[in-house]
């Protein structure tokens, strides 16, 4: 952890820099770092035009699902005492819970900022983080309800066949997520009578980054919306991707 504090630092923008690794060999290996770090000099050298200082950089190999960080910790006591922003690649590098950043964005005097998400606001980072959330329980819930209803079939799961069925599983899951995740900004927007091309218009401005991470179109925002209607279809007819445990 490197400090630097300047005698100016009140007419300048600082940055308390934090980056997290989930395991013990990530740490070791570098495994993750180099992404963070390119995120943030993107970030520092593309969205940032008012003269700023890195006043520090905290990194950690911890579970994004723990609060106890040390690291963490100082980063926040550190931007506490002087004012500074908060500066992480991506929003689950801070955590995993909704509920963790919920609580970190109602305190007067933490500024989060999202390396990833350049033009996104508190409201914008909370949503997104619910979203994520609701995401990973979903591709969870979608990989087990299609390999239910392939044994319910009857189809043989082992060796390749079974290597292949999940990793078809998967993709499937993680496109319908996908769609589940956007289903807040995008129905609303359909329903209020934005057209497929307004929707990815809108969709580029926030900043999110389309499936293979370029920019949206409109046959893209198609494809989410009837991924959303077969969603609805198979929860209306008692599908098990649509029933609570």
């Amino acid at each position: 952890m490197t400090v630097q504090l300047a005698d100016k630092a009140h007419l300048m923008l600082q940055f308390v820099i934090y980056r997290r690794v989930s395991t013990k060999d990530q740490g070791l290996d570098g495994l993750g770092m180099e992404a963070q770090d390119r995120d943030i000099r993107l970030f520092l050298s593309t969205y940032v035009e008012a003269p700023f200082e890195v006043l520090a950089e905290f990194t950690e190999v911890h579970s994004g699902n723990d609060a106890r960080r040390p690291q963490l910790a100082e980063a926040l006591a550190l931007c506490r005492k002087t004012g500074a922003e908060l500066l992480v690649s991506k929003l689950d590098r801070l955590s995993r819970k909704v509920s963790f950043i919920a609580t970190l964005m109602d305190d007067p005097k933490i500024k989060l900022r999202v390396a990833s998400m350049p033009h996104a606001d508190s409201f914008q980072l909370h949503i997104y983080a619910a979203l994520a959330e609701q995401e990973r329980a979903f591709i969870s819930l979608r990989t087990k309800a299609a390999l239910a209803v392939a044994k319910v079939k009857g189809k043989r799961l082992g060796g390749l066949r079974d290597k292949t069925m999940k990793r078809n599983a998967a993709i499937q899951a993680n496109a319908a997520a996908r769609a589940y995740r956007l289903a807040g900004i995008v129905q609303p927007l359909r329903e209020s009578g934005a057209t497929l091309q307004g929707i990815a218009d809108e969709l580029n401005r926030a900043g999110i980054p389309a499936a293979r991470g370029g920019s949206w179109h409109a046959k893209q925002v198609q494809r989410v919306l009837e991924r959303l209607a077969a969603w609805r279809a198979r929860t209306a007819v008692g599908s098990p991707i649509g029933r609570r445990a």
